[in-house]
């Protein structure tokens, strides 16, 4: 199809719909992982909603608009279960790497686990799920590869230098690897997001009751687990075609100043 060709196809029906595109989400078990799968299958998509915690998955299946999701048990962490898993995936439109941890600790106190089982789940497995479902040929070309960071990669915040360490590599990854994928058509992005209303946010909120000061610096307010998943679906939709090895910051202003 030539550029022209394509350029008319996208403008003859909505560049911001998934439908009839497969969708694998990681981290869809909860939080803005669930929202995101749920945010594709009502932009169209069939969903593979991908967690570690079977009820909660199926629990997010169920609540997935239309037909042709399915729900895909697997630890990112588990090299094994990834191999094992990427044959029975099918081809895939579009993956987006929700799957994640965040632990605080001051890097003086921070032990060795600490910092390795963060980027272990933050870096070490979205780049091995990617490589084998890159090596399967799964990623149809003029597919899209969304990773979600966070702003601490590119703001000092207290406490998360392991987490902040994990992210900042996995946006530098994310920019070689649209250059790896490019001659495919395959896009890959990122979403950096501040602080974002999600269940275990709301939790630990009503424990410590602390972080009123850090509220006031959002201009806009705090997000929503659904504004990330809308710029989730831009990033897998027709609509960003032109948009490769990039980040879009997501915090209501936050980073402004």
């Amino acid at each position: 199809m030539t550029q022209r060709e394509q350029a008319n196809s996208m403008n003859s029906t909505d560049p911001f719909s998934l439908g009839g595109k497969r969708i694998l989400v990681t981290g869809a078990s909860s939080g803005i992982g669930r929202q995101i799968a749920l945010g594709c299958a009502q932009a169209g998509a069939a969903v593979v909603a991908s967690g570690r915690d079977t009820d909660r998955l199926n629990a997010t299946l169920a609540a997935l608009d239309g037909t042709g999701h399915h729900a895909l048990v697997l630890d990112v962490c588990d090299e094994a279960a990834i191999k094992a898993a990427i044959p029975t995936i099918g081809k895939l439109d579009g993956v987006v790497h929700g799957a994640g941890i965040s632990l605080l600790a001051p890097l003086r106190l921070a032990t060795r686990s600490h910092i390795e089982s963060q980027l272990a789940a933050n870096l070490v497995g979205p780049m091995l799920l990617t490589q084998q479902l890159l090596l399967r040929n799964a990623i149809q070309p003029g597919g899209a590869i969304v990773f979600i960071s966070s702003i601490s990669a590119h703001i000092g915040v207290h406490g998360v230098s392991s987490y902040a360490a994990s992210k900042g590599a996995l946006e530098a990854m994310a920019r070689s690897l649209s250059m790896e994928v490019a001659k495919k058509g395959i896009r890959v992005n990122c979403l950096a997001p501040g602080l974002v209303r999600t269940p275990m946010f709301e939790a630990a909120l009503s424990t410590t009751g602390g972080l009123d000061e850090t509220i006031k610096a959002y201009p806009l307010g705090l997000g929503l687990p659904e504004d990330v998943a809308n710029a989730s679906v831009f990033f897998l939709s027709p609509a960003s075609r032109w948009i490769t090895g990039t980040t879009l910051v997501l915090d209501g202003g936050h980073t402004v100043g």
